[in-house]
Order: structure tokens, then sequence, then C-alpha cells
């Protein structure tokens, strides 16, 4: 049942993100549904100014930079009953402290799954038409490409492999819809109608990998999926590959990679890496045919308002006595990132 007074609520994360994330009208938004002190940004849970806050809250709003929410904070927080992340993985976050308490949590993961779609969408479409070597070529010669070197170039029918249907996954598959695009999936968790309805072909791994002109990578970090790519699977790449990877670095064999890349085999387009960044000596950095950018797929400068929203949508309805539509089980933590 809904309280008759508005919920307490206390912001913990790196305060960097705060005007962001909750710009003025969400931030006023936030102010009718919650009792709240918007100047107040906990980053130490034993800070004595933030104690009497924190002694109150029934809900933490969590970010970037919020500690790690173990038996310590839990009991500067004797009445927290929920975490709403305004971001996207909780695994660094919450620990079994918080699931044995009942706290129930939720992520803004979905709406930081959109902009790496998009992101991945845009790679795909550039790559296509070999936009990166033409432009190389074109800074040298100032020459427009000659027929033989276009001969390769062009989206339709191209085929696009995609590992995971994660979030990220699900939503990058939406966007190829409209494009002429062959694509497959690979996903153990999605059977073959599943994988029809989301408009891909399934393919085992290393079948997925042996066939497509782009592989896409967007499988969660677990355990499971620690160097998926190894030497082994990065060698079934057909010759003139391109692996897009916007998930993580551990996903990928490092040292097999950067042999591959060096070699000049594949091409690799890269927003995550291990380590990250890169050694300053990495020559991944000067390859021709690597684009690396530094991380910035996910929700960065106006996209942060998004998770916002959504933060202030699930505080809503928890004001009101309702569920969250984003909830993050303890046994979700197995399959998602």
């Amino acid at each position: 049942m809904p309280s008759a007074q508005p919920p307490r609520v206390v912001f913990a994360m790196d305060p960097v993100h705060l005007p962001l994330l909750f710009p003025p009208p969400l931030m006023a938004r936030l102010q009718k549904v919650a009792a709240i002190d918007p100047g107040l940004v906990v980053r130490d849970f034993a800070a004595p100014e933030a104690a009497a806050a924190l002694a109150e809250a029934e809900v933490l709003i969590t970010g970037w930079g919020c500690p790690r929410l173990d038996e310590e904070a839990l009991a500067a927080a004797p009445r927290l009953r929920t975490v709403l992340h305004a971001a996207g993985s909780v695994r660094s976050l919450v620990g079994e402290a918080l699931w044995e308490r009942g706290v129930t949590v939720a992520s803004a993961a979905a709406g930081n799954a959109l902009p790496v779609a998009e992101y991945t969408l845009g790679m795909i479409l550039l790559l296509g038409k070999d936009t990166f070597a033409h432009r190389e070529r074109f800074r040298a010669t100032h020459a427009q490409p000659s027929a033989a070197e276009t001969v390769a170039t062009g989206n339709l029918g191209r085929r696009v492999g995609i590992i995971g249907a994660s979030r990220v996954g699900r939503r990058l598959l939406e966007l190829l819809r409209p494009f002429d695009f062959a694509v497959s999936l690979y996903d153990p968790y999605v059977d073959a109608a599943e994988a029809a309805a989301l408009g891909a072909e399934p393919r085992s791994l290393e079948d997925l990998l042996g066939d497509s002109d782009i592989v896409s990578l967007h499988a969660p970090d677990i355990p499971e999926t620690y160097r998926m790519l190894d030497r082994d699977r990065l060698a079934l790449i057909k010759d003139g590959g391109v692996l897009i990877n916007t998930s993580r670095g551990a996903l990928v064999d490092p040292v097999g990679l950067t042999e591959e890349l060096v070699s000049g085999r594949l091409h690799a387009v890269l927003d995550v890496t291990e380590p990250e960044p890169l050694p300053a000596d990495s020559p991944l950095y000067d390859l021709p045919n690597v684009f690396l950018t530094p991380h910035i797929a996910g929700s960065l400068g106006n996209e942060l308002a998004r998770l916002g929203s959504i933060v202030v949508d699930e505080l809503t309805r928890f004001a009101t006595g309702l569920p969250p539509v984003h909830e993050v089980r303890r046994a979700d933590l197995a399959r998602v990132a």
C-alpha cells in the first residue's frame, strides 16, 4: 500500500553525474513524489553529514561512483526498502546482504542499452560502405576510388552476426530490421522460434563466426563468457571480417585479437578493451584496420537524462504502491551484466 507521506529518498553516487541524470525538469518531477535533499549526494555511507538522511531513507537512488551496498552501508540505512540504479549493471553494487534483507532493486539498464545499440548500428552501416578505409585512402590520394576499390563495398545482403540477445542485442536487432542485411544470432538461451521473432537466423557460435561479414558482441560479462572469443574462435572469422565490441573487453582474448589485427587479417571497432584503456604503446592505436573509441557507446551527455527519467518513473510507481518495471532479481545476475 502507498504511504500517506512521500518516500524519503537519498542520492548515492559521484555528484558529477547528478545534473545530467536529473536536469531541472526531472528533478522537479522527482521532488513532487519524494522527500529528497537535492544537495545531498552520498559517496561514503559512514560520512557524519549523511547519517541523519540515511537513517530515514526508504529509497536510494544510486549511480556511477556509489559505494558497494554491503553490511556497513545497509546498517546506515535501516529503513531502506528499494534501490533505484540510474545506470546500467548493478553487479558491482549489490551484495548478499542486500538480497538477504529483501530490498528490491531496479536499474535503468534498459535505457542505457539504447545508445549502445544506436552506436553499433551506425558502425555497421559505415563498415558496410568501407567508410573508414575510403576515408584514409582519400586523405592520402585526394582521388576518387577506382572500381576495383569498391567491389566489396555495400550493405545489400551483408551478413551481420549478433552474439547475445541482451537488451542491447535485442534493440540492435530491432534497428537492423529496415535494412537489407542477413542477420544471424547466437544465444544459448534463445530458441529458433524466438530468434525468428527477433528477425534473425539462429546459429551456433562457430557457424556465426565463420559466415558473418560483421560480428557484433553483446553478451554479458559473466564467468561463462570470459574469453568466449579465444584464439581458436577468432580464427574462425573470415578474412577481412570485422569484430565490433561494445560489451566488455574480457569477452575477447586480447593477445589473440591483437595478433589478428596486427596481421591485417581482421578489422575491428572496439569501444571496450582489456585493459581499459589500452597501454600507451599498444599497436591498436595506430592500425588502419582498427577503430578505437574510449567507451562512449553507452549513455553520455544528454542521453543520461533518459536514465534519470526511468528512475523517476520507478520512484513514482514505488510511491503509489506499484512494483518496479525494471526490477533486477538475484537470480538475474547469473545471466545479465
